[in-house]
């Protein structure tokens, strides 16, 4: 089957160890969503769907954690994306370690590694997904998130893919 070309905002932050903040668009018209969309037995419309929706991806270069994944983030709205990367557009810029969230789902730590910055991202998942490797804080209360540490990255490419991100959110 032929790659299917997708479009959107997108801000990846590590290399082949990431998690990304995705709003994934497919166009009907591309030959390899008409033949998914055939093989899933819907309309090509039906299969791209509203290309509003955002989803956090994470995948790991290592085999002990398997394949990658993710998950949609159906209430995040592009304002609130927005906001998350100005903050870590500003964290950056200020330099040192540093924390910043995007809402209760993701929570990045940030440190320099020479002239890169790495992160460990607290990725708290859904109800009923991923790993689960961890405790929520109440009794009773288990919430299950990931942990993962991103490739370190050159602070003047996390800047630049920062700036694009938050262009094409306007």
């Amino acid at each position: 089957m032929s790659p299917i070309a997708m479009g959107g905002p997108a801000l990846f932050l590590g290399g082949e160890t990431y998690v990304a903040l995705v709003r994934p668009e497919l166009d009907p018209a591309d030959p390899g969503v008409r033949r998914a969309a055939e093989e899933a037995g819907v309309s090509p419309e039906e299969f791209a769907g509203p290309g509003n929706i955002w989803a956090l991806m994470l995948d790991w270069a290592d085999d002990e954690h398997g394949e990658g994944g993710g998950f949609e983030l159906p209430g995040l709205r592009d304002a609130e994306a927005d906001d998350f990367a100005e903050r870590l557009q500003a964290a950056l810029g200020a330099g040192g370690r540093f924390t910043v969230e995007a809402g209760a789902v993701l929570r990045l730590d940030a440190r320099p590694v020479g002239e890169d910055y790495g992160f460990t991202a607290r990725i708290t998942t859904p109800e009923g997904e991923g790993e689960g490797e961890g405790e929520g804080e109440g009794e009773g209360d288990a919430e299950a998130f990931l942990i993962l540490e991103t490739d370190p990255v050159p602070l003047a490419t996390l800047l630049a893919d920062l700036e694009e991100f938050r262009r094409s959110l306007a």
